[in-house]
């Protein structure tokens, strides 16, 4: 009479090679990047609506106006915000609303009540704006120009 069966050693050999492949597949798809990818990508689209957003009140008005940052950008990078104008934030809450933005972003991990977790800065010699994102864990302080 012959059983055939598989062995302890077998059935071990089995599950340390499913463990193995198991392990290399998880570090292959490291979730950890992948999150941080998925959250820099939102952060870039932030960034091209808030440029959107600025654009769109420039060619509304001829030139940037907003009455919660005092018509202008800032020269120095100041933290976007919603509320306050002061303590290196600016106040964009005019660009909130169906004409510019609809809603202003914030960083997926910005734990700032008061700021975005966004940067703004307009240089008045070369009229380019650049806004920032100081969060970004992939490619640290992406910026985009216009």
């Amino acid at each position: 009479m012959s059983k055939k069966a598989f062995t302890l050693i077998e059935i071990l050999l089995v599950i340390g090679i499913i463990v193995i492949l198991a392990g290399a597949i998880i570090v292959a798809i490291n979730p950890g990047r992948q999150l941080a990818r998925t959250r820099d990508t939102q952060r870039i689209n932030a960034l091209n609506q808030y440029l959107s957003a600025i654009t769109q009140n420039e060619t509304e008005y001829g030139r940037f106006t907003c009455a919660s940052a005092n018509d202008t950008l800032p020269e120095n990078m100041a933290t976007i915000s919603t509320s306050t104008n002061d303590n290196g934030y600016v106040n964009l809450s005019c660009l909130i609303g169906p004409q510019f933005a609809g809603d202003l972003p914030s960083d997926p991990l910005d734990n700032d009540p008061t700021g975005t977790g966004y940067t703004v800065q307009y240089n008045s010699s070369t009229r380019r704006i650049t806004v920032c994102a100081p969060l970004m864990e992939i490619n640290p302080n992406k910026c985009l120009t216009r």
